[in-house]
Parts: structure tokens; sequence; C-alpha cells
């Protein structure tokens, strides 16, 4: 299957869920391929860190030329997408092979308007993939009852035609930077924590075949390694 982990506007998170997300799936021993195509290659940096320290499971990242469409097809197992705005024409041509789009969506208003911009840029561009799933979420939530910018989002993406809206949040939380720093998902770095039971359950949501990854605690000092 090939997700394509996408958003038009920066600081959305994409490649902190898709880091994560493929780390989750190697935890499961599927085959993970993912290609990094932001010209920042948060992605690729990361990838190079977990490889540095030999953490293990490995997660492969690669950086294609164009056209992408003919190297995503031909992995076998689960392929990852990690495209911006900054890379429009190879946004375009990963979307056109995929299966579905996933939109993480930070709750504000500039960030709800991108949103409904990108799908409306997917239906008219992409009229032809009838089949293709596009789904969105709230990704860096508020933590604070009084906040209420997240249940307005939510409530905005729930109503929007032609995409799926998974209720299913990631808060904003330090973890998520923190672990992204050392090379680690967040449930291998603090497994009890709020943010690995919140990533479990939006990545089961993805894949319902799957439980969750009960991953053994790393920690700043040391790591599972190969």
């Amino acid at each position: 299957m090939i997700t394509v982990i996408a958003n038009i506007k920066g600081g959305s998170g994409k490649s902190t869920v898709a880091f994560n997300l493929g780390i989750w799936l190697e935890w499961h021993g599927l085959s993970v391929a993912a290609y990094d195509l932001d010209p920042q290659q948060t992605l690729f940096d990361v990838a190079q860190i977990r490889r540095e320290e030999e953490f293990t499971p490995p997660f492969q990242v690669y950086q294609a030329s164009e056209p992408l469409s003919q190297y995503l097809t031909h992995h076998p197992g689960e392929v990852l997408v990690d495209v911006g705005a900054g890379q429009i024409p190879a946004m375009r041509d990963a979307i056109s092979v995929a299966d579905r789009v996933l939109i993480p969506v930070p709750p504000s208003q500039a960030d709800v308007w991108a949103a409904q911009r990108f799908l409306a840029m997917i239906r008219e561009e992409l009229s032809d993939q009838s089949e293709l799933e596009i789904m969105a979420f709230i990704n860096r939530s508020d933590t604070h009852h009084g906040v209420r910018e997240s249940d307005e989002t939510e409530a905005v993406l729930s109503r929007m035609e032609g995409a799926t809206y998974l209720p299913e949040r990631l808060a904003q939380r330090t973890v998520f930077r923190r672990s992204f720093s050392e090379g680690l998902a967040v449930f291998e770095l603090e497994r009890r924590s709020k943010a690995a039971r919140e990533f479990n359950d939006l990545a089961q949501k993805l894949y319902p075949g799957l439980g969750p990854v009960r991953a053994k605690s790393v920690g700043a000092q040391g790591g599972a390694k190969g």
C-alpha cells in the first residue's frame, strides 16, 4: 500500500508522523520503504541518525528522482511518502499512484484553509482517481482543556467533503520533538507516555489489522541496537 503523507502548508508535522509510522510498521515485521521528497530532508536526516545509532528495527529512507511513480509501484510491502509544498510536481506524481493520502492538520484557521485548498487541488487534478482514499486528522492538538482550537478544527474537518476525518489526535507534546532528534519513535523512547498511546491509536486506525506496539523504552542512555 502506498500512503502519501502530505500538506501544502509547512509546519504540519508530516515528517514526524511519517517517521513514527514507518518505525511502527517495522516493529510489526513489515517491509517498509519511505521516500523523503521535502527539500528540508527531515525524514532522511532522522533515518540517518537512527542508522548511525544502530537502533533496531532499521528504517530505510530514499530520495528518488522524477518521475517518482515508477519507483513507488515497484516496492512490495508498505510505501510511505513524505512530501510538501516545496515539491508540488513530485507530490502530484506520488498521489497519482497512491492508495491513500494522509493530511496532518494543526489546529488553526490557516491550517484548515490550507487543508481545504489541498483537498480541492487533489480533486481537480486527480479526478480520475476515484478509488483514492483521503484522510485528515488533527496533529499537534491542544493539551489544555481551556483551549478550544482543536475542537473548532475538528468541527470543520469532520464536515469536509471528499475526505475522511480521523478523530484520533496527536497532541503537541515535547516527547515528539525529543524522540525525533534522537532517532527514536515516541513509543520507543517513552512506551507508557500519552504520546505513545495516541500514536498507537492513530496507527491502528490506519492499519486496523495490526495491534499496538509495546516497544521497550530505550531512554536517553541507550537503545535497542543491532
